[in-house]
Order: C-alpha cells, then structure tokens, then sequence
C-alpha cells in the first residue's frame, strides 16, 4: 500500500509540529511544508538542513529566502499538487481562503482550530466523532483547550456516561516567544459561556456543558478544572481508572512533583521530547473529588502540541486509512510514541 501523502500549508507553531508528527507515521509522506516569509522558524528549518521541502505561499518574496540561501522547492499550488491531504495551519481565516486551492485541485484538507466551523464537513475530534470525519474531504479540528477537554469527558462518557460538565479555564495568555499580547500583569474573564463549552456540545451534543474562561499572563500551558455529572454516580477510584487507561492522558501526582504548568513543561523536556513537547494532556490525580454526585477535577493542557494527534487521526479518518475510531487513534499513538509510560507502569 503507498503511503498517504501529506503537505502542511503554515510552518508557525503548529505547523512545526504537524510536520513533524507526520514525518514519524511509517505510514505517510510529508511531501513538504508551505510559508511566507522566512521567519525564525524557517530559519531554524534551514539551519537544520532542510529536512523538509518547503515551497512559498502567494505572495511570498522568494528574493528574501534566495537572499539567505534558503533553497525553495516552488509554489503552494505546486505543494497541493503533489499530495492527497493539506494540514493548514496558516494564521485564522486565512485557511478559508485556501480552501478555494484545495478545492480546485481536488484535494482533501484539515483545518485548525481558529477557523470558523463552516470552513468544514466536520467538526472533529480523533476519540469522540473519528467516524464522522471517515472519508470525509475537509475537517475542522477543535482548538487545543477544547481537544484535551474533550478527551476527558469523553473517556468517562464511554466508561460510565456523562450528562453535563462545567468548566473553568486558566488560559495561557500566549505562546512561549509571542510578543503581540504585551506585557501585563492582570487576570482577564471573558464572557461565559466560554466557546469551549459549546464546541464540546458540538461534538458530543449529548452533555449539556457551560464553562468560564480567565486569562493569565504565562506562556507555558492552559489549566482546566471540570465538573462532571454522570447518568450514574462517578466515584473517584472510578474517575482514576478510566482515566488511566486512556492513552493520551498522564496521571500525574503533586506528590511526585508535579506542582503544575511549568513542572509538566520541565518533564517533557528533561525527557528529550523535541521543543518540550508533550502530546499527552496532564491530569493530577489529587484533582479528583467528588462532590455529592459529580466528579470533579483538573488537567493540564500543552497548547503548542496537544492537537497533533488528533490532526493525524483526521488525516487516517479522512484518508480511510482506518474506518473504526479505535484503530486510527492506536496507529497514531504508535507513530508517536504516545502512552508509552504507561507501560512502565508511571
């Protein structure tokens, strides 16, 4: 069987990591990557040798690349084609209008997480819908905060069923290295119910979910705590089972060290992971309460790599590669390395 060819228009910082997960599915072929401009990131592309083509969006200015001597392999059109799948992760609206390239060359495509839903066929997720997006031609993926999130309630949903969740979230303010919020030194509320909320009853229309967003001025990962309700009661020894049975959620323990946002952040990279990535949510087992009915607890949320897996079970939902949503998240995880841990039982 050939392998699926893929291109990733946008080489920010999800476009970085797109690439890179798509490079390690034995699976599929990253033909190449798309930019503008030769920002640091294509740099640093550049100075590790070009493992990947890269070719120039419309409007690009090769001189300024041929100025550095940063080879380019020709358009976006000439990227689209060339592959069975676009990743766009070009800056929010801008995919729409790629969408129209795609369209043209008969080409599939997923879109992130700062486009408008109708840019899709399907708003996905690889746990809670991987069915509806099979063989569909252009998904929507959920934004980071709404992707960990929506790992949780389901894995408890599929477990012992959930009616309702709410939510609170402690937004990162910024990536690490962006400079566009400033400087502050302020919590921010905006107005609930937060889109989280609702683009979690978009997915799993089931469980009625409100929640309230607050913005904090760090850079290093988002921080949920959920309210859950289930058709039953949920226990917290049953909380913790489901939970740690799923394999892109870390059970982490305060005991341990695990104080917070920059301890998970520390870890991933102390254990080598490329950028201080980590592909799995974390989820502090001291979190886990119940209150009268409900459960209630807490999970870390890495924003700058938390969509990767599930962009790439889109890619096998889309592609057919895996009709059945527990197959395609499996090989995905395998690619990736994703819950390897648990294995060793940590």
């Amino acid at each position: 069987m050939s392998k699926i060819k893929v291109g990733v228009a946008g080489y920010g910082t999800i476009g970085q990591r797109l690439a890179d997960g798509v490079a390690r599915q034995e699976d599929m072929e990253l033909v190449g990557v798309a930019d503008m401009a030769p920002t640091l990131a294509v740099r640093a592309l550049y100075e590790k040798g070009m493992p990947y083509d890269l070719y120039l969006v419309d409007g690009a200015d090769k001189a300024a690349f041929d100025k550095l001597g940063i080879p380019t392999k020709g358009s976006m059109q000439d990227l689209i084609g060339k592959v069975d799948i676009m990743l766009d992760s070009a800056p929010g609206g801008i995919g729409a209008k790629n969408k129209e390239l795609y369209q043209k060359a008969g080409v599939k495509a997923i879109f992130q997480g700062g486009e408008k839903n109708d840019v899709a066929d399907v708003f996905f997720h690889g746990y809670a819908n991987y069915e509806k997006g099979v063989g569909k031609d252009y998904l929507k993926l959920t934004s980071c905060n709404t992707t960990g999130l929506i790992r949780t309630v389901d894995c408890l949903d599929r477990s012992y069923g959930v009616e309702k969740v709410a939510i609170t979230i402690i937004r990162r303010v910024a990536d690490p290295g962006d400079y566009h919020r400033g400087l502050t030194n302020a919590l921010q509320v905006d107005k609930a119910p937060s889109h989280q909320a609702v683009d979690l009853m978009t997915i799993m229309p089931h469980v009625d979910a409100t929640g309230i967003l607050v913005h904090t001025p760090v850079t290093h990962g988002h921080i949920i705590t959920v309210l859950a309700k289930g058709k039953k009661k949920i226990t917290k020894e049953m909380a913790l089972e489901a939970f740690e049975k799923h394999p892109r959620i870390r059970v982490v323990r305060l005991a341990d060290g695990f104080q917070g946002n920059a301890s998970l952040f520390k870890y991933a990279r102390d254990l080598g992971n490329t950028r201080g990535d980590m592909y799995e949510i974390g989820l502090w087992e001291e979190s886990i309460v119940e209150s009268g009915d409900d459960i209630m607890y807490a999970i870390n949320i890495p924003q700058e790599s938390v969509t990767i897996p599930e962009t790439i079970d889109g890619i096998r939902a889309a592609m057919k590669m895996q009709e059945k949503g527990e197959e395609g998240t499996a090989k995905t995880n395998e690619y990736l390395g994703i819950g390897k841990f648990k294995a060793m039982g940590l």
